[in-house]
C-alpha cells in the first residue's frame, strides 16, 4: 500500500503537463525486468519517474500523457488481466486496474502498443521522452515516429521535437512535498534503528556480513523490503574504499567499523552513514579524526538553509578538514594554499553529500547557467564529510593509517535551520562508547 494518495499523483501529473505546454506528448516506459543468472530475475524494481508520476510497480508498462487531450490525458499500457499466468507472477492490475485504480483515463494491454500508439504520437509538436534510458524503447519509439513519416505524403503530421522529459520532471522531483518528506522521514527512522542495533551488538571476531545482516533484519521487520543501494560494512582499512560492499572480512580487536546503509521506503531512500570502534572504545588516533569529521558536518549543517548555494557545505568541511588534518600533522604547508590546491584530497575526495529522494543518488542538477544552484525549501541532501588515510600512504605515522571515517545524515532544507532526519543514531564519541558499553 503506497503512502500517497491518487489525489497527489494526479497533481504530480498535472504540473508536469503544465509545463510540457499545448500539442505535446510525453512517454515513459517501465524499467525493464533484468535477468540475474538462469532462470531467475533480480527483485523488479520501477523507473523512479514513472513511479513518481503514477505509483504503478508493475513491469511492462508504459505511461502516456497528453495534455489537452479530449477524451483524457493519461493512457495507460500495461500487462493483460491473464488468471493462468498470475498463479506464477502475482496479480496485475490490467488495463481496467489501471483506469480504477491508478487514474488512467483509458489503459490498454502493453501488446496493442504497436497499434495505438503511433495514432497518439500523430499530430503531436513535441514528444517528452528520456531518449538513451531505454535503447530497446528507444528503437520501438523511432520505429513508430518512421512509421508516422512515412505517411506524410497522405496527410500524417509527425512530431517536428524531442524533449528531454528528464529536465523538466527532474525538477519536480526535486522539491519535496510534505508527504514525501514524512515519508522519508520514517525510512530515515528505520534506517537509524538499523545502525543503532548494529552498534549494540558489534563486538570483535564478528563477520562484517553479520553486522549487515542485522541491518537487513531491522528494514524488513519495520516494513521496508530493501536496501536503498547495497550495504557499506568495512572493518579496518575495508573502510577507506568508499564503495566497499564485499562485506566478508573479520571485525578485529582495535580496528573500526564503518557502515554506510539506509533502507528503502515506498520508493524513497534513506542514506546513513555512522563509523565506530569494533571494541566500543575509541583509540586517541581514531578520537583526533573522528571529531574533526564531526566538527566538518557540523559546519555544513550551519550553512545549509534557503538561499545558500549547494557548494556551500562542502566548502565548509573542506575548510575544517584541511585545518584539523594540519594540526595534527598529517597535511603541511598554508591552509588557504592548501584548499585553493586541494591538497586534502588524498585524505578527502568526494563531495560532502548529493541530492536524495526516490533515488539514493537523485535527480536534479546541481548547477544552473554554470553556477551552483541556490537551495530551496523542500529540498533533500546528505551531508557526509570523511578522512580517509590508505594503509599505504607512507607519508604519515603508522598510527593514522588505514583509518577511514565517514559521518552522515539526511537533511531537509528549511528556511531556517536544516532539519536533520536521521539523528537518533548516537555520533558523538561519548554516545557511542555509552551505547556500546551498555
Amino acid at each position: 500500500m503506497s503512502s500517497f494518495s491518487s489525489k497527489e499523483f494526479s497533481r504530480r501529473r498535472q504540473r508536469l503537463m503544465e509545463l510540457m505546454g499545448d500539442n505535446c506528448i510525453a512517454i515513459l516506459p517501465s524499467a525493464e525486468v533484468a535477468i540475474r543468472n538462469g532462470g531467475t530475475e533480480y527483485a523488479y524494481r520501477q523507473d523512479s519517474d514513472l513511479l513518481y508520476l503514477t505509483g504503478f510497480l508493475e513491469p511492462h508498462s508504459v505511461l502516456v500523457l497528453m495534455p489537452g487531450r479530449e477524451s483524457g490525458e493519461m493512457v495507460m499500457f500495461c500487462q493483460d488481466r491473464d488468471p493462468s499466468m498470475e498463479l506464477w507472477t502475482g496479480y496485475r492490475a490490467g488495463p481496467e486496474g489501471a483506469c480504477k485504480k491508478f487514474g488512467a483515463n483509458d489503459a490498454f494491454p502493453i501488446g496493442d502498443i504497436d497499434d495505438i500508439l503511433p495514432g497518439l504520437l500523430e499530430g503531436r509538436e513535441k514528444v517528452f521522452y528520456a531518449m538513451g534510458s531505454n535503447q530497446s524503447f528507444d528503437h520501438q519509439l523511432m520505429d513508430w515516429i518512421n512509421q508516422i513519416k512515412s505517411k506524410a505524403r497522405s496527410g500524417a503530421h509527425p512530431p517536428h521535437e524531442f524533449v528531454s522529459v528528464d529536465h523538466v520532471l527532474h525538477e519536480l522531483r526535486l522539491l519535496k512535498s510534505k508527504n514525501e518528506q514524512k515519508t522519508m522521514k520514517k525510512a530515515g527512522q528505520i534506517s537509524a534503528q538499523a545502525h543503532v542495533r548494529a552498534m549494540q551488538v558489534c563486538q570483535p571476531g564478528m563477520m562484517e556480513y553479520e553486522l549487515e545482516a542485522e541491518l537487513l533484519h531491522e528494514f524488513v521487520k519495520n516494513g521496508a523490503r530493501a536496501p536503498a543501494y547495497s550495504s557499506i560494512v568495512g572493518g579496518g582499512a575495508n573502510g577507506c574504499i568508499l564503495h566497499y560492499i564485499e562485506n566478508n572480512a573479520e571485525l578485529l580487536d582495535g580496528d573500526l567499523v564503518l557502515i554506510d546503509a539506509g533502507c528503502e521506503l515506498d520508493g524513497y531512500a534513506a542514506d546513513i552513514t555512522r563509523t565506530f570502534p569494533v571494541s566500543g572504545r575509541f583509540s586517541d588516533a581514531q578520537k583526533a579524526l573522528y571529531e574533526i569529521v564531526l566538527d566538518a558536518q557540523q559546519a555544513a549543517f550551519e550553512v545549509i538553509r534557503t538561499g545558500c548555494h549547494w557548494n556551500q557545505p562542502h566548502e565548509a568541511t573542506v575548510r575544517v578538514i584541511t585545518a584539523g588534518l594540519l594540526e595534527l600533522g598529517l597535511l603541511k604547508g598554508d591552509l588557504d594554499e592548501l584548499i585553493e590546491k586541494e591538497g586534502y584530497r588524498d585524505f578527502y575526495m568526494h563531495k560532502a553529500g548529493h541530492w536524495l529522494g526516490m533515488d539514493v543518488h537523485d535527480v536534479g542538477d546541481y548547477k544552473i547557467g554554470g553556477e551552483w544552484r541556490l537551495l530551496e525549501p523542500g529540498m533533500v541532501m546528505t551531508v557526509e564529510p570523511g578522512i580517509y588515510v590508505s594503509p599505504h600512504n607512507m607519508d604519515v605515522d603508522k598510527k593514522w593509517r588505514g583509518i577511514g571515517i565517514r559521518i552522515e545524515d539526511d537533511v531537509i532544507v528549511t528556511r531556517g535551520d536544516c532539519e536533520v532526519m536521521t539523528g537518533a543514531v548516537p555520533k558523538t564519541i561519548d554516545e557511542i562508547e555509552k551505547l556500546m558499553a551498555g
